[in-house]
């Protein structure tokens, strides 16, 4: 009954981002306060995050992975723990203090995040737009995820959680190429199978991973 009534939710939710953006594009973009532009961003990618995590919790099972290229599958898993399905120490029916603190942990950057987002929005002169943009990706995918752990516990059948104790949906799986001879250093970037890269993410991962490395490479002179 639960996954029926948030894939309802999920098709009105579709609706309601498709009409925002097109009243938009009528008011006019330059119309719009800075603050604004950065606000719809957000909840635009957050949305999506969400909408490709009720798509797949709609319409597989955990556990189930459909390959649709021989590098990219789709992987129905949940996770307890932070990016790139990393997991935390679970605690055998008491409370997971491990769990308790990443979500609180993560309040506080989104906190940060958006402080500090005010913050440059306030010195548009030395703020290039690209830092902007990298910050709204990493706002955005913190959000995502911590939607997932202060709901999703209590809303998805296939998990049974408290508030800020849900488990993260992951579904990109990338088996590059097997790496067989991996030096023990980077065994870290090695999956469980023995692929490069093996590990299971989501989209919110995904706006986090690309924005740091988007910053560190092409504006990283911003932060010296």
């Amino acid at each position: 009954m639960r996954k029926i009534y948030l894939c309802f939710t999920l098709q009105r939710l579709a609706k309601e981002l498709v009409a925002g953006i097109l009243m938009m594009k009528i008011m006019g973009l330059k119309s719009i306060p800075t603050g604004y532009k950065v606000a719809f961003w957000v909840v635009l990618l957050v949305a999506l995050d969400q909408l490709v995590k009720m798509l797949v919790h709609c319409n597989m099972e955990v556990g189930e992975k459909i390959e649709v290229f021989s590098w990219f599958n789709l992987f129905y898993v949940e996770n307890n723990g932070f990016a790139f399905g990393m997991q935390l120490g679970s605690a055998d029916g008491g409370i997971d203090w491990g769990k308790l603190t990443l979500s609180l942990f993560r309040i506080v950057m989104i906190g940060a995040l958006i402080y500090g987002i005010g913050y440059l929005l306030k010195r548009p002169a030395t703020t290039p737009k690209g830092v902007i943009a990298g910050a709204v990706l990493i706002l955005a995918g913190a959000i995502g995820n911590m939607i997932d752990s202060m709901f999703y516990g209590m809303l998805l059948e296939t998990q049974d959680a408290g508030f800020l104790m849900g488990k993260v949906v992951d579904m990109i799986h990338l088996p590059l190429f097997k790496w067989e001879n991996c030096p023990s250093f980077l065994e870290f970037l090695v999956g469980g199978d023995g692929y490069f890269f093996g590990a299971i993410f989501n989209v919110a991962d995904a706006y986090i991973s690309v924005a740091v490395v988007y910053l560190l490479i092409f504006q990283y002179k911003f932060f010296k």
